[in-house]
């Protein structure tokens, strides 16, 4: 067996019974003794609570209240966890007292020097983030539930004038978190097709009798940048964006959510991306704006024309 199989095997035993010497759990897994003490040592550093007790009817026991709770974590795993319990917590993760849970158990099992050595890490370690609205939160749960256990949902939506409410039977494949924002990818029993909806903009959800089974193989990731991106199976159809500046604008322009995606060539002052026409006539001269006189547009021509279209409408709105 492997070591971690044979520590796995040694908490069993251990919890199976009161005390254990090294000598019987060398025997039971037919390994070496010191091969024993090494497991022993290793699972006491990971926080597991071994007690050690010599003499003849010495040998080794769990704490009674250990016992379900083994840990197998070391101090960098530890620490990786609970950071990323931060990043979890900001970002709106709907089941946060679970979590905060989780966290509180893996503190309480560790050994003290483990906790001051998390602690001390955990200082200075913030993440910033738009507050979310509790109500958010509970259809996050809601929908999670719904798409781990096939459940059709009713919602109420607000549709992009904020003005209307339209009532939807969706059948939800996945939750993506994007750009601060949560969508649920799901089958329009209105539109007979899937969609992407944001979470923010539903104004009731309840849960119905009807079930569903989801599609085979289906990504609700790969759907939703497909429907961000231009199709890249249809290259005729874009357009070349070339793009030159200083390092760092380029640096920044390259891990943009929609340049990382499309980049054709690249080097540490010159960038060529391939877009759609519609994307280079709307939003993709609002995305430049931003650089300022930091990159200069190379090609297309109509891409430079939109620039200055833009910014004299601008100047004649402040003006």
């Amino acid at each position: 067996m492997s070591k971690t199989d044979n520590m796995l095997f040694i908490l069993w035993l251990l919890k199976t019974r009161k005390r254990l010497t090294a000598k019987q759990i060398a025997e039971t897994l037919e390994i070496n003794i010191r091969t024993v003490y090494r497991y022993i040592d290793a699972l006491c550093v990971s926080g597991v609570p071994i007690i050690s007790e010599a003499g003849h009817n010495g040998g080794y026991s769990l704490l009674d209240h250990s016992i379900e709770v083994p840990l197998f974590f070391d101090l960098d795993e530890q620490k990786a966890l609970i950071h990323a319990s931060i990043f979890a917590k900001e970002s709106g993760y709907p089941f946060e007292d679970s979590l905060n849970s989780a966290i509180a158990k893996l503190k309480m099992y560790t050994n003290e020097k483990q906790l001051d050595e998390i602690n001390r890490h955990l200082t200075g370690f913030d993440v910033i983030s738009t507050p979310t609205n509790p109500k958010l939160n509970s259809y996050l749960q809601e929908i999670e539930q719904s798409v781990a256990n096939g459940f059709t949902l009713e919602m109420e939506y607000q549709k992009r004038d904020k003005q209307t409410l339209a009532s939807r039977h969706i059948n939800p494949y996945g939750l993506i978190h994007w750009k601060s924002k949560w969508y649920v990818i799901a089958f329009c029993h209105y539109r007979q097709e899937i969609r992407s909806f944001r979470v923010d903009r539903i104004e009731s959800l309840n849960r119905t009798i009807s079930t569903f089974e989801p599609p085979v193989d289906f990504s609700s990731k790969e759907f939703f940048l497909k429907n961000i991106l231009p199709d890249q199976n249809t290259q005729e159809n874009l357009i070349s964006v070339e793009i030159k500046g200083k390092e760092q604008a380029i640096n920044e322009l390259c891990q943009h959510w929609l340049f990382a995606h499309l980049l054709v060539e690249r080097t540490n002052e010159h960038v060529i991306v391939k877009l759609d026409e519609k994307a280079i006539r709307t939003y993709v001269p609002y995305i430049l704006l931003s650089y300022g006189k930091s990159i200069q547009i190379v090609e297309p021509l109509f891409l430079k024309e939109r620039m200055i279209t833009i910014l004299t409408e601008l100047l004649n709105h402040y003006d």
